[in-house]
């Protein structure tokens, strides 16, 4: 490749680089590595939230990582440590602990 076709793939990925913040790589792309390439820490308005899902640490991603899916369908990878997501991530983890448990 020449010096200006290496410079233009470079800009091309930089460009696509950009677009993809907050984003979640497609869940079919990933089985054990991290789902979050980048983390979104400004408000979303709770109306907005169709789902959060919350995937702790461990062998396959040493992060927390909290994936909103948003009423439009794009999923979007939000920052732990954003005092707004930690409400959140309570108001997740108290909703699992009060859920009336039934007999087997």
């Amino acid at each position: 490749m020449t010096g200006k076709a290496v410079a233009a793939v470079l800009i091309l990925l930089l460009v696509s680089a950009l677009g993809i913040q907050g984003e979640a790589v497609p869940r079919s792309a990933i089985e054990l590595r991290c789902q979050c390439i980048s983390t979104h820490s400004k408000i979303i308005h709770p109306k907005l939230i169709l789902n959060v899902n919350l995937t702790p640490s461990g062998p396959h991603c040493k992060n927390v990582e909290v994936i909103a899916t948003l009423r439009n369908g794009r999923e979007v990878c939000l920052e732990p440590t954003a005092p707004w997501v930690k409400l959140i991530i309570k108001a997740i983890l108290d909703k699992a602990n009060t859920k009336p448990k039934t007999a087997s």
